[in-house]
């Protein structure tokens, strides 16, 4: 199923716009023909599978590969430009840390080749990494290095993040207070761009979802589009003595489950649905109707149609 919504954004004045990007491992296609726009003040969760292409297109974005053909800019710079100047803070799963220094070392030699010393104890805060900062980096678990990595993205104050699954090794509590210090960051209309599989992150943290496969786009819009447009919606319904073969008839219904007198109606076009069932049964009440679920449509997104090389 190939479902690309048009994108919110314009090429002129966008913090991210891809053109025609292609990359190619051998006979793997990485990334193969991306377009995307993303304006200032976006915050775009990249979702698919494994092999999808969401890493390679944050390495492409950050200059640290070059691609086969295609453009990246980002505020009109190149990659390499933008990272240049600090316009932009890359938050990566393999960014290594030194053993031999504590949190603040570490993060204090970053802010003093970006002339930001003086801000030493407010990136540590704003990262929520203030209480472990005399720790050596040998001695924090996962989720702490993540917050430490976090930090390093925060010092030159970058107008575009970019974050490779930040939150892997985080427990449920420090995933939350994660991405409270993210809301906080974007609220003076900054850019992020993250790469997730946590799909409950997308839903409630992004403006926007891009889902990739195979290295393409196949959805590009807003959650509620992408639900709506993925898995079409779920009639929940009240109708006393109708049998589910009698609601499976309707049109515009795919699915039907029966509890007792409750019905649930998965439905490719719910309009049709219900219209025909208040015409048929006029004892149908307490109707419900949701779109469903971020999962659901991840999963109808990103379903193999055809082999890959």
């Amino acid at each position: 199923m190939t479902n690309t919504l048009a994108p919110p954004a314009v090429a002129r004045g966008a913090a991210v716009h891809i053109a025609g990007l292609v990359k190619h491992y051998g006979p793997v296609r990485a990334v193969d023909g991306v377009d995307l726009v993303i304006a200032p003040g976006e915050v775009v969760a990249l979702l698919g599978p494994n092999g999808a292409g969401k890493s390679t297109t944050v390495d492409l974005l950050l200059g640290l590969i070059t691609p086969d053909a295609g453009q990246v800019t980002i505020f009109g710079r190149t990659p390499r430009e933008a990272v240049v100047a600090g316009a932009v803070g890359a938050m990566l799963q393999s960014g290594a840390l030194r053993d031999n220094l504590t949190v603040a070392e570490t993060v204090g030699e970053i802010a003093a080749l970006h002339h930001r010393s003086g801000r030493l104890a407010e990136i540590l805060a704003k990262a929520d990494v203030a209480d472990f900062a005399r720790q050596k980096c040998s001695k924090l678990s996962g989720g702490q290095k993540q917050r430490v990595r976090f930090a390093l993205a925060l010092v030159s104050e970058p107008d575009l993040l970019l974050l490779d699954e930040p939150t892997v090794g985080m427990d449920v509590e420090v995933r939350r207070r994660f991405w409270a210090s993210m809301r906080d960051y974007t609220v003076g209309g900054r850019t992020v761009i993250f790469a997730t599989h946590y799909l409950d992150e997308a839903q409630e943290f992004a403006d926007r979802v891009v889902f990739l496969r195979h290295g393409k786009v196949v959805a590009d819009g807003g959650i509620a589009e992408i639900r709506a447009a993925a898995s079409g919606r779920t009639v929940g319904v009240t109708v006393p003595g109708v049998t589910a073969a009698e609601l499976a008839a309707l049109p515009g219904v795919d699915t039907v489950d029966v509890r007792e007198d409750r019905a649930s109606l998965r439905c490719h076009d719910s309009d049709a649905a219900l219209r025909a069932i208040f015409d048929r049964y006029r004892q149908a009440h307490d109707v419900e109707v949701t779109a469903a679920g971020l999962e659901e449509a991840f999963l109808t997104l990103t379903a193999d149609e055809e082999p890959r090389p």
